[in-house]
């Protein structure tokens, strides 16, 4: 079943739509909040935490298709999660979603990373980004709002060709970095929960990767660790080649989930080198699951939201 955007009961879970870069630290928000915070005037964090309550982040239905990894065996479980992975809500049309994005290590220490399905839309509004959540512990870490510029737009970068050839034709490409605000405490994500690195021009297989998402209907976000391969379509209609991972238990809500190399159990974070997304955005079946590759492609998009998220 691919993972696209659906709609579910309300009781269902929710999500939005070069070398390796310098590793980020996770640990504790410092004593005192920054001398100056990055401005969110249009969307605070405060609003966001107003806007989604407990019960509508409970609500938010997926954007469809203990923190130690598990043994390599492609077994999903649900874990208590980690920081720097969680979901991403928004609301779309009238109804609310989730998918899944993590934080990714910048000079601005805030930027996250999820699918380009996942935030895609022009009526997308109310972008929130919420570490570890779970639904016995909705907001751990606090509430990080994605940005807005001057015309109000979230501030969330997609290749142009991905929007112009939509989700089958653009399937190499499903890959969005956005901007986020301060918590209500004025502290940066990263600086609360820590970042992976951005890794791109790797190999597709890797022998260990971590592969952490949030199903649509769990309470809990899901681990399973394994190795990847390529898979390359044949399908014209679908062109491209994909990192493809055998973990069970990814249906919908899982999109836009890191694939991590490298984890280190003292940080919780490691190296992203995907993102479920690409194939059929995600995959067929909620135990196979795929990433767009990331090449020069995807750093050069990770250059543009580093440029962008520098501009006032």
């Amino acid at each position: 079943m691919r993972r696209t955007l659906t709609v579910a009961a309300a009781t269902a879970a929710l999500l939005l739509p070069g070398g390796p870069l310098p590793e980020a630290e996770a640990g504790t928000a410092p004593a005192q909040a920054p001398a100056q915070a990055p401005a969110t005037d249009r969307w605070s964090a405060r609003e966001a935490e107003s806007f989604w309550t407990p019960d509508r982040m409970a609500s938010a239905v997926p954007i469809s298709r203990g923190g130690a990894p598990a043994a390599v065996d492609g077994t999903g479980r649900d874990f208590d999660g980690i920081p720097v992975v969680g979901r991403m809500f928004v609301m779309k049309g009238g109804g609310a979603y989730f998918c899944t994005a993590s934080v990714v290590a910048s000079p601005g220490r805030d930027l996250v990373l999820s699918a380009a399905h996942c935030l895609l839309g022009t009526d997308a509004r109310q972008v929130a980004f919420v570490p570890q959540y779970t639904a016995q512990n909705p907001q751990p870490y606090g509430m990080f709002p994605v940005l807005r510029d001057a015309a109000g737009r979230s501030k969330v970068w997609i290749d142009p060709r991905y929007r112009q050839l939509g989700a089958d034709k653009g399937a190499a490409l499903d890959v969005a970095f956005a901007q986020v605000g301060p918590d209500a405490d004025g502290f940066p994500v990263e600086d609360v929960v820590g970042g992976n690195r951005l890794v791109t021009g790797a190999t597709y297989a890797h022998k260990k990767v971590s592969l952490i998402g949030y199903p649509a209907s769990a309470a809990r976000p899901r681990l399973c660790v394994n190795r990847t391969t390529k898979f390359t379509s044949t399908d014209p209609g679908i062109p491209g080649s994909f990192l493809r991972i055998d973990c069970t238990g990814y249906p919908g809500g899982t999109s836009g989930g890191p694939f991590l190399t490298g984890f280190d159990e003292r940080t919780e974070t490691g190296d992203v080198v995907g993102v479920i997304g690409g194939w059929k955005t995600g995959g067929d079946t909620p135990d196979t699951s795929y990433s767009s590759y990331f090449g020069a492609d995807i750093r050069k998009l990770y250059e543009k939201a580093l440029a962008g998220a520098r501009v006032a």
